[in-house]
């Protein structure tokens, strides 16, 4: 996939019209400050909150911008018919990472028949796995989205904002924000940080404006990046949660934790995280492989697509194992 993604290159003078559009969107952009604090996280959890938006015992929460209009104009959006998978293939080898592999058992292997089965059990939350995060996989102070209290999760799992929440699935426009390719490279260096005015400068590029009820994915090229290339991951800056607010995006996705790290913000890991799911209500995808994705779009120069996820619909989940599907 990587000697694949690296033969669909820009020219030097395409590369030189990114940077430069890069370098006047961040002169031009009305955020341009990339100063975050403790405090202005902790004011942005009440001033960019969805809480109450769609009514005090909402658990959809930036869902609810996906209306029936948003799907069958996302619908219309097919036109070569291609499919791209967005998950990262799910690795069943021990000691690949510092996460946990999938634990795998045939069941069948020593029993007469012509069916072979297999028992799988696996933890994915974390760094590696492709999945999605429930609404209750976070909570700030106490408290989850939209006021619920963090005690609703107990031992039977999430009594609220749960994976069931997504059991219809989720079907809209799908974004892909190609910020390596951007700047002109396969991947961005571990703790790089996505400002505004690249997520603004790649719109420019594309041809495209994010809008209510989208879904965006954000590729930093994590899966082209070697080993060795240093600590930390790339991802969104703090400063970019407003954008998001603004945007009235539905979900986030990237091919990391979505944050970068470092963080930047002084005792906050995961700024993203919390303003995401806790305040705004917005439902992540960690970990995805976009590598494939982005070779497709650079194929058909097209950057927008329909996009499709159906979670499993653990009761009481905190989020799913996904194979979110991208046609063109």
């Amino acid at each position: 996939m990587m000697n694949t993604y690296k033969a669909i290159k820009f020219s030097q003078f395409q590369i030189f019209i990114f940077v430069l559009v890069a370098l006047v969107s961040a002169g031009n952009s009305a955020q341009t400050n990339h100063d975050v604090s403790a405090e202005m996280v902790e004011s942005w959890m009440t001033e960019l909150s969805n809480w109450g938006r769609w009514g005090d015992d909402d658990q959809f929460g930036a869902l609810n911008l996906i209306t029936p209009e948003k799907i069958i104009a996302a619908a219309r959006l097919v036109q070569s018919g291609v499919s791209v998978s967005l998950a990262h293939n799910y690795s069943v080898v021990s000691g690949q990472s510092a996460q946990p592999a999938f634990d795998r058992q045939m069941t069948t292997i020593d029993v007469p028949g012509e069916f072979a089965m297999e028992r799988i059990s696996f933890s994915y939350h974390g760094s590696i796995h492709s999945h999605l995060d429930s609404l209750c996989h976070m909570a700030y102070k106490g408290e989850m989205y939209n006021g619920f209290s963090k005690s609703e999760v107990t031992d039977a799992g999430c009594q609220k904002l749960a994976i069931t929440d997504v059991k219809q699935g989720v079907v809209t426009r799908g974004i892909l924000m190609d910020i390596a390719r951007l700047k002109g490279v396969d991947y961005l260096p571990p703790g790089t940080p996505i400002y505004v005015e690249d997520l603004e400068a790649w719109e420019r590029i594309a041809g495209i404006k994010v809008g209510a009820g989208d879904v965006i994915f954000v590729r930093t090229g994590r899966w082209a990046t070697p080993p060795g290339a240093g600590p930390g991951s790339a991802g969104l800056h703090a400063s970019v949660a407003p954008w998001l607010k603004q945007r009235d995006i539905a979900m986030l996705g990237g091919d990391y934790a979505n944050d970068v790290t470092p963080s930047g913000v002084e005792g906050n890991f995961l700024p993203i995280h919390q303003l995401t799911l806790v305040a705004m209500g917005i439902r992540l995808f960690d970990n995805l492989d976009l590598e494939a994705l982005a070779v497709e779009a650079a194929r058909q120069q097209r950057w927008e697509f329909l996009f499709m996820a159906a979670p499993i619909p653990v009761t009481g989940g905190t989020g799913s194992p996904m194979n979110p599907i991208a046609t063109f």
